[in-house]
């Protein structure tokens, strides 16, 4: 990967990314597990997903939510995390990426979620462990751009039990993929996600 730092504005303060910018029109940008708990861009689980993309053409974007790395501003709880996904995605259609997906691990699924209506130039949504069990996801509703959900079988932040009973109001369409014996962190199961996801997008075509 030939990924080089960038910054992007988003509001009033500067995010810090990783870009690895290839020709096509196709994008993903990638956000991060929780803030206060350590989470950042450079994460592993992050990592799988850009690598999934990347092995399959895409310009692959990650960033720091704000208060995090060199990222400036502070933690918001998810509110002003949703305007530095919305930067970064206006920023890879103005890179001319016009077909962008949207994909989230932990924290960076619920931001994703979120914001879901107001992302217009999102085409699809992946969530990775969304932490259905953490955090509140009873807003989220029907959304045909929410089209790949993985989670651990011994994950009890993102239970594939309860995201199971969830899954049907966001997308009754939706590819659910549990990776066996991989908890939130998915230790020794990073090749797992690369491969579920590369598979996705092989039948993309």
């Amino acid at each position: 990967m030939k990924e080089e730092g960038v910054f992007i504005q988003a509001g009033k303060v500067r995010i810090e990314g990783l870009l690895d910018n290839v020709p096509g029109e196709k994008a993903v940008m990638v956000t991060h597990p929780h803030p206060l708990y350590g989470g950042d861009m450079n994460n592993n689980v992050v990592a799988a997903v850009v690598e999934a993309y990347r092995s399959r053409g895409y310009t692959t974007l990650r960033i720091n939510f704000r208060g995090v790395g060199q990222s400036e501003g502070k933690y918001d709880e998810g509110i002003g995390e949703q305007e530095d996904v919305r930067a970064g995605l206006l920023y890879l259609n103005g890179l001319g990426k016009s077909s962008i997906d949207l994909a989230g691990y932990s924290f960076g699924a619920w931001v994703n979620a979120m914001g879901l209506e107001s992302f217009q130039y999102a085409r699809r949504i992946i969530m990775v462990s969304p932490p259905v069990n953490f955090i509140d996801f009873s807003f989220l509703g029907y959304s045909a751009k929410i089209q790949l959900v993985i989670a651990g079988s011994e994950d009890d932040i993102a239970p594939p039990g309860m995201i199971k009973g969830m899954i049907h109001a966001w997308n009754s369409d939706v590819r659910f993929n549990i990776i066996q014996g991989a908890d939130h962190f998915y230790a020794g199961k990073i090749s797992e996600i690369v491969r579920i996801i590369q598979d996705f997008l092989d039948d993309d075509k």
